[in-house]
């Protein structure tokens, strides 16, 4: 017991004698946090002039955030006299740093995939993309991961070596998009009159001139119950929702404008027959079956 209560002693003295060199590490490390905070937010700010990629922004500011803060704690360690053993955590990383990286290969992979994505061009926070199934406004693309929010509102967060190694669609590249609307009329109806009512709807509602296009009409078959059609014409969009609801808005305009001209959409029939014209035994039937 008096080797113990010593040995507390001891360290109690320690404590205290290095309690101002503690205090002075705690504030370091304090600074250093709220400082990487502030020059976060200060080099994002710089850059919004400078730099037009939001993703490059957000990756230099947190690189600079980084290592501010990182500063500070070396600083704090060399402050408590952690000198030797800072010496003994850099060596040990010279040696083990190997086995980490071959341990690590997924995660720096995507790392290094963060970097190459936050410096392309063609791809920014606030796009509208699809890529890998899932298609929504590219929310945030950092070191490790990509966050996409799809039109449920659902966040989907997928890694960014996913993204570098497959292609996607970014809708925001352009502001024009054309939509394929294909429908069927009857075998009666007059096709030029068709052709000429369809073309009429669409710019009627969807001024092509004004984006300096025209709308396509073409006849595609002869179905089993109707001869289709595909139409083709362009809108202002930047993403896919707004391409839906033209579209939708599009099917609802023909449909008002064939029902005026008294134009049938044929829908195909199924009769179903269900007398038993078959010589069929049915008291044999009931006999194998009990």
């Amino acid at each position: 017991m008096n080797k113990i209560i010593d040995k507390l002693e001891s360290w109690k003295e320690i404590f205290i004698s290095n309690i101002p060199n503690i205090t002075i590490a705690l504030i370091v490390v304090v600074v250093a946090y709220f400082g990487s905070r502030i020059i976060n937010n200060l080099i994002s700010k710089t850059l919004a002039n400078k730099i037009q990629q939001e993703s490059v922004r957000n990756l230099v500011s947190r690189v600079s955030s980084a290592l501010i803060f990182l500063l500070g704690l070396y600083i704090a360690m060399t402050v408590l006299k952690f000198d030797d053993t800072l010496k003994a955590i850099v060596s040990a990383a010279g040696v083990s740093g190997i086995v980490v990286g071959l341990a690590l290969q997924g995660t720096l992979s995507n790392t290094i995939s963060g970097v190459v994505l936050s410096f392309r061009k063609n791809l920014n926070i606030g796009n509208w993309v699809e890529t890998n199934g899932f298609s929504g406004e590219v929310i945030d693309i950092n070191l490790n991961y990509f966050v996409i929010r799809e039109a449920d509102n659902n966040t989907v967060i997928i890694p960014n070596k996913t993204i570098l190694e497959n292609p996607f669609k970014n809708y925001s590249l352009t502001t024009k998009m054309r939509i394929s609307l294909e429908c069927g009329i009857e075998y009666g109806a007059d096709l030029e009159e068709v052709e000429k009512l369809t073309k009429q709807t669409i710019q009627n509602h969807f001024d092509q001139k004004k984006i300096d296009k025209y709308v396509e009409f073409y006849y595609t078959e002869f179905g089993d119950s109707s001869i289709n059609f595909l139409c083709r014409f362009w809108i202002d969009s930047k993403n896919a929702l707004q391409k839906l609801s033209a579209k939708s808005n599009a099917i609802k305009e023909i449909k008002k404008a064939f029902d005026k001209e008294n134009i049938n959409i044929p829908f195909p029939i199924r009769t179903l027959e269900f007398a038993n014209k078959l010589n069929v035994n049915k008291e044999k039937i009931i006999e194998k079956i009990s």
